[in-house]
C-alpha cells in the first residue's frame, strides 16, 4: 500500500509545522516549492524527497551549499531511502520523517488530551526488579554485557557515606548503559513527599535545554508504582507541548521507579533525542532491574544521611548547652563553626576534613560542662589561677570525647584549639604545623569571633570592630597564627562578613552551615 509522507518540524520557526505529500515534497528557500524555508542555511533548491515505484520514499540532495543529513550522516549524490522517525536536515533546519498508511499507529490528534500515550509499563515490585537482573522480558538469561552493566552499577553500593555522590555516580551508569542523552535522579521529600531534583547527568549527545525531566511523567511513574516507557513523545498530544520535553528535545522517554521492599523513592529518568533510536521495551526492563538494584544503597545513604543529621542535632544541643552557662558565648559555637568551615572550603580541605570541621567545632568548648560556674560566668577579668582553671576545658574536652570512639578524629580540634603557632599556647605548647590543621583552622575563626564578639575582658564588655579583628589576625599571623590559615581567612573577609550579618539572625544560626554544604 502507497504510504503518505509527513515531515514534521522540530527545529526553530518550522518547529510543530507539517508537510504532507503523496508524490514529491521539495526544499528550499525558493517560493515555487513545496516546502519554503526562510533561513540562511538552506539553498534556493537544497533537495528533494520523492516516492519510488518500489514502495519507498527517498530524499535526495540538489547540491545545496551546507548540505543535507539524514540522522546526522550528510547525503553524497545518491538518493536515500527513508524511514519512519529518520531525521532529516536541510542545512540547519530538522524535521522528523513520519510514513502513513492505514495501519498507522495513533497520532496526538486521536488520543484524549489528558492521556499519556504509553508503549509499555511494568509492574515495579522490588522482587520483580531484582529477578529482571538475571532475566531479559522473554524470561531467557541476560547477555553478558548487559549482566556486566547491571553488576557494575551496583559497585556504587560499597560506597554510601556520601548520597549526592552516591546518586550521580548511579546516574553516570544509567546514562552510559542506556545510551541516554541525559538523567535525572527526582527522590521523594523526607517532609511532604513531594519529588525533587537530586541528580542530573548527561550523555554524549545532550541537546541544550533548562529542563531535565517531565514532571508529569515521573508523578505518573511514582503515584501508580510503575515503570513507563515513551519510545515516541511525538505521539502523545499533552507530552509533546510540555516545556519539559520540548525544550529538552526529548524524543523517548524511560521513567524508573526507584523502590525498597519498604517503600517508594523516587525515580530514575532518562530519554533519548530524535537524532538516536527510541528506547525499547527491552530498555524498559533492563532499566528497572538496575532501578530495583540501587534501590537499596539509596535507602541506605538516606538512612546514614539522617543519622548524620541527628548526630549534628545532638552535638548542637550539647554546644548549646554548655553556651547557656555564660551569657557571654551565645550563638559563638554557630558563629566559629561557620567561620571555620568557610576556612576550610578557602584552603580546599578534603569532603571528609570539612565534615570533621562540621562535627568537631561545635564541640571544640564542650569541655567548659566541667569548669564551675564562679569562674565561667564571672562578669570581671579572670584571675591567673582562675585562667588555669579555665585553660582545663580543653584537655577535659578531649576527656570527654576519648569516651566515644567514633568521635577521636575530632579530639585535635577540641584539644589543640587554644595552641599558637608560635608553641606559647595551650595545653600542650605545640608548635608551627606539630599542631594539627584542623585547630589551626578552628584556632583562627575562634579568635575572631572571640574578638568581635561582647566578652567581659573588652574595654566596656563589647565587641570590637571587623576590621580591627582581620587586622589582629594579620599581625598575629606565624605567631599566634598559622601563617596560611591567616592569608585564607584575610582573602575570604567578605564572606565572613556577611555570614556575622546572617548570624545576628536567630533562624539563621542554625542553618548556615548546611547552606554551606
Amino acid at each position: 500500500m502507497k504510504q503518505t509522507i509527513r515531515l514534521r518540524g522540530i527545529s526553530g520557526d518550522v518547529k510543530n509545522k507539517i508537510w504532507e505529500a503523496d508524490e514529491v515534497l521539495r526544499a528550499g528557500r525558493l517560493g515555487s516549492l513545496e516546502i519554503v524555508l526562510d533561513d540562511s542555511s538552506v539553498s534556493r533548491r537544497h533537495a528533494e524527497v520523492r516516492y519510488s515505484a518500489d514502495g519507498y520514499w527517498y530524499i535526495r540532495d540538489l547540491e545545496s551549499t551546507n548540505g543535507t543529513y539524514v540522522n546526522g550522516v550528510r547525503l553524497n549524490s545518491t538518493p536515500r531511502p527513508l524511514q519512519s522517525r529518520d531525521i532529516v536536515q536541510f542545512g540547519k533546519v530538522a524535521m522528523m520523517v513520519e510514513l502513513l498508511d492505514d495501519d498507522t499507529a495513533p497520532t496526538a490528534s486521536s488520543l484524549p488530551e489528558d492521556q499519556i500515550f504509553v508503549e509499555a509499563t511494568t509492574a515495579s515490585s522490588w522482587d520483580a526488579g531484582i529477578e529482571r537482573m538475571a532475566y531479559g522480558p522473554d524470561k531467557t538469561p541476560r547477555p553478558g554485557d548487559q549482566l556486566v552493566a547491571l553488576l557494575r552499577a551496583g559497585q556504587h553500593l560499597v560506597k554510601i557515606e556520601n548520597e549526592d555522590e552516591l546518586l550521580h555516580n548511579i546516574l553516570n551508569d544509567a546514562v552510559s548503559v542506556l545510551d541516554a542523552q541525559r538523567g535525572a535522579i527526582v527522590l521523594a521529600d523526607d517532609v511532604d513527599g513531594s519529588l525533587k531534583l537530586r541528580a542530573l547527568a548527561s550523555g554524549r549527545t545532550e541537546a541544550p535545554g533548562r529542563f531535565h525531566f517531565s514532571q508529569k511523567l515521573a508523578q505518573r511513574c511514582f503515584s501508580r508504582g510503575e515503570s513507563i516507557l515513551c519510545c515516541s513523545v511525538e505521539d502523545d498530544a499533552e507530552l509533546k507541548l510540555a516545556q519539559s520535553v520540548s525544550d529538552g528535545a526529548m524524543a523517548s522517554v524511560l521513567c524508573v521507579l526507584l523502590r525498597t521492599p519498604r517503600k517508594r523513592l523516587g525515580i530514575l529518568h532518562l530519554d533519548r533525542s530524535f537524532f538516536q533510536k527510541p528506547f525499547t521495551e527491552a530498555d524498559l526492563h533492563l532499566a528497572d532491574a538496575l532501578a530495583a538494584q540501587v534501590s537499596a544503597g539509596i535507602e541506605c545513604a538516606q538512612l546514614l544521611r539522617k543519622q548524620r543529621d541527628l548526630f549534628l542535632n545532638t552535638i548542637t544541643i550539647l554546644a548549646q548547652a554548655v553556651e547557656l552557662r555564660d551569657e557571654y558565648t551565645g550563638g559563638h559555637t554557630a558563629r566559629v563553626t561557620t567561620f571555620a568551615y568557610l576556612l576550610g572550603q578557602k584552603l580546599e580541605l578534603s569532603p571528609k576534613d570539612l565534615e570533621l570541621i562540621r562535627i568537631g567545632t561545635p564541640l571544640h568548648d564542650i569541655g567548659k560542662i566541667g569548669i564551675d560556674d564562679a569562674i565561667l560566668r564571672k562578669p570581671g577579668k579572670l584571675t591567673a589561677e582562675e585562667f588555669e582553671l579555665m585553660k582545663t576545658h580543653t584537655v577535659k574536652g578531649a576527656a570527654i570525647l576519648a569516651t566515644i570512639p567514633d568521635l577521636a578524629p575530632i579530639i585535635p580540634i577540641v584539644r589543640s584549639h587554644h595552641e599558637r603557632y608560635d608553641g606559647q599556647g595551650y595545653p600542650d605548647r605545640l608548635a608551627g604545623e606539630r599542631i594539627p590543621l584542623l585547630a589551626r583552622i578552628v584556632a583562627v575563626a575562634d579568635a575572631y569571633d572571640a574578638m568581635t564578639s561582647n566578652r567581659p575582658y573588652h574595654p566596656d564588655k563589647r565587641g570590637r570592630p571587623p576590621e580591627y579583628a582581620f587586622a589582629e589576625v594579620e599581625r598575629q599571623a606565624g605567631r599566634q597564627f598559622d601563617p596560611q590559615c591567616a592569608a585564607a581567612f584575610l582573602a575570604i573577609r567578605e564572606q565572613i562578613l556577611e555570614a556575622m550579618h546572617a548570624l545576628q539572625m536567630p533562624s539563621a544560626a542554625n542553618t548556615w552551615v548546611t547552606r554551606l554544604t
